[in-house]
C-alpha cells in the first residue's frame, strides 16, 4: 500500500514561492533554504524544490508540466486579493457556482 508523503513543485525562487503560500494562503513553513522549503497546511505536505538548469528537471519545466492546486478559503475576495499582490493572476472573474464561489488563479511566478 502506497501513503502520500506531499505535493513537489518546481520553483526558480523557492523563498519567493514559500512566501507565496505562507503569506497569499496562511501555509506553515517547517524549512526554507535557497534550495528547497517544505510548507504545511492541515496534513497537506507541500515541497518546494529550486529548479536546476541542465539537469533532470529540465524536461519537467520544458514539458511545462505543473500542479494544479484547489484551496477552500473563508473569504475569497481577501484571499484572491492577497495572492493578487505576491504576484498571482486571475485566470477570468471569479464564478458563482452553485457549490460557491470559484477563482482560477496561476502564479506569475515561474512562467518564462
Amino acid at each position: 500500500m502506497a501513503a502520500f508523503r506531499w505535493i513537489l513543485q518546481l520553483h526558480r525562487d523557492v523563498p519567493k514561492a514559500a512566501k507565496f503560500y505562507s503569506e497569499g494562503l496562511d501555509f506553515s513553513v517547517n524549512v526554507c533554504t535557497l534550495r528547497w522549503a517544505e510548507l504545511q497546511s492541515g496534513p497537506l505536505k507541500l515541497a518546494l524544490m529550486q529548479h536546476q538548469p541542465n539537469t533532470n528537471s529540465d524536461a519537467v519545466v520544458q514539458k511545462e508540466y505543473s500542479s494544479v492546486l484547489s484551496f477552500t478559503v473563508t473569504d475569497i475576495n481577501s484571499s484572491v486579493t492577497k495572492l493578487l499582490a505576491l504576484g498571482a493572476e486571475l485566470d477570468g472573474p471569479i464564478k458563482h457556482e452553485i457549490h460557491g464561489k470559484v477563482a482560477a488563479m496561476s502564479s506569475k511566478m515561474e512562467r518564462r
